[in-house]
Order: structure tokens, then C-alpha cells, then sequence
């Protein structure tokens, strides 16, 4: 049997953490060691270990996230712009191994060049 990650035992209630936001498909938490002054984590209840392993079946929960990050970021004012991010495996950074999205705001992220040569 795998290991219970910590976003399932936050999701339980067997570990405390300040929730922004609840439904009954996932929590906003604020990440505990934040790469940016707004750095909060959009974890659905299903315990899916990536985007990778989500099956066609998780596309409705896939798009219920993605609309709850940008309600929690409308309902922060966060006019200046937001980042998502979903690490996906080791490789990518992936840490904890339970789908999850960081939504990073308040600091200037550039692109660092990333469209150059993309256009025309």
C-alpha cells in the first residue's frame, strides 16, 4: 500500500493547516515554505499522485481547479498577475507525490526569454 502523502492527511484533518478555501473537490493552503509573498497550493481532494497519471474521467476535477485558482486569486486582488505551476514527477521538482498547483503572486516573475523565437 502507497504512503498516505501530507496533503492527504491535511485533507483528513490528522495535520493542521489554514484553509483559504474548501469544497468538497479540493482545499487552497498556504505553502509552507513560500517561493514568493503570495505562494498558496490547490490540492483536490482525490488523491492523484500527478497530472500524468490523471485518467480522462479527472478532466472535470482538472478544470474545477484551474477555476477555483483563479476565483482564490480574484478574491485576493492579485490584479498584478498570478503564475501556476504543477510540478510533475521528480524530475520536474515534484515533492510531494499528490497533484497539487501552486498558484505564486507578488513578485515579478519574467519569462527569462522562454517566447524568444517564437514569433513570426
Amino acid at each position: 500500500m502507497a504512503e498516505t502523502s501530507v496533503f492527504t492527511r491535511i485533507i483528513s484533518g490528522e495535520l493542521p493547516a489554514r484553509r483559504l478555501y474548501e469544497d468538497d473537490q479540493c482545499i487552497v493552503i498556504e505553502d509552507r515554505s513560500p517561493q514568493a509573498p503570495t505562494h498558496l497550493l490547490i490540492i483536490p481532494c482525490k488523491p492523484l499522485v500527478s497530472l500524468a497519471e490523471a485518467q480522462i474521467e479527472d478532466a472535470p476535477l482538472l478544470g474545477h481547479l484551474m477555476w477555483v485558482a483563479a476565483d482564490v486569486a480574484r478574491r485576493l486582488r492579485l490584479e498584478d498577475g498570478f503564475r501556476l505551476v504543477i510540478n510533475n514527477g521528480r524530475g520536474a521538482g515534484q515533492t510531494v507525490f499528490h497533484l497539487h498547483i501552486h498558484l505564486l503572486a507578488q513578485r515579478k516573475m519574467p519569462e527569462a526569454g522562454l517566447a524568444d523565437g517564437l514569433q513570426g
